[in-house]
Parts: structure tokens; sequence; C-alpha cells
């Protein structure tokens, strides 16, 4: 395998897996949207799709881990994926408590959180963290071919 493929695969990998993480929050909130509205079935299929969407979330954290190891991206993005996991496991808890005050809030912060990790998946420009926060140029690197610039 070439330097240059070895090196893009993770993030387009990660990119892959943000994108399930978002769009399966946004299924569960029409799910819940759905329930609310009279469709009782509906509160079987969000609670099926929270283990889904626990473990996509798992998925991505460890997609950030392999990014951050492999393509010196910043450290904050895997534990940010990992404060993510807790998030859902709180809200998969809280949901089947049904502690409704604590899990719609918990729903918009999990959906925003999914939201800015896809945001930061596609607008990372390859190549420009390195392990100590610098920039790939600052560090005499060139970023990386084939990824988004």
């Amino acid at each position: 395998m070439t330097p240059v493929r070895n090196a893009v695969w993770p993030m387009r990998v990660l990119r892959a897996v943000a994108v399930a993480v978002l769009l399966d929050t946004l299924v569960q909130a029409a799910l819940a949207g759905l329930f609310v509205t009279g469709d009782l079935e509906l509160l079987t299929w969000h609670a099926a799709n929270a283990s889904v969407l626990g473990a996509l979330t798992v998925a991505e954290t460890v997609a950030a881990l392999v990014v951050w190891r492999r393509r010196a991206a910043p450290g904050w993005l895997a534990v940010a994926s990992a404060v993510l996991v807790a998030l859902v496991s709180v809200q998969q808890g809280l949901g089947e408590a049904r502690v409704l005050a604590g899990h719609i809030p918990l729903g918009m912060g999990v959906f925003g959180c999914a939201t800015a990790l896809a945001c930061w998946a596609f607008t990372h420009h390859a190549g420009t963290a390195t392990r100590h926060g610098g920039t790939a140029r600052r560090a005499g690197r060139r970023p990386v071919a084939g990824v988004a610039e």
C-alpha cells in the first residue's frame, strides 16, 4: 500500500461514519416526532434505533482514534467522539426511564455534537495538524493528495 493511499483511507472512513451517525440521529428525531403524533408503534422503532445509534457512535470513536493516530488530527476529535458515545448512552437510559425533561434536550445536544463532528470531518484539511498542534506546512510536510483541500 502506498503512503498516500494509506493516509487517505482513515479520513474517508471517518467521514462515512460521521455521516451515518448524523443521519441516524435525524432518523431518531423523526421517529420521536412521529411517535408524539400518536403512532405508538414508532416508539419501539425509536428504542431499537437507539442501539444502532450507540453502535455507530462507537464506530465513529474508533475511526476518530485511527485518524488521530495515523493522520495526526487533533486529539480532541477522539475525545469529542467518546463524549458523544457517553451522551448517547445517557440519552438511551433517560428514554428507557421515560425522563423526557432530560431526554428531549439531551437529544438536541446529541444532534448538535453529531453535526459538529460531521462538519469537522468534511472541512478538515488533510495534513494541516500535527500531534504538537502546529501545521503541516510549518512542520515541512505536504498535504496528502486525494483528500479534499
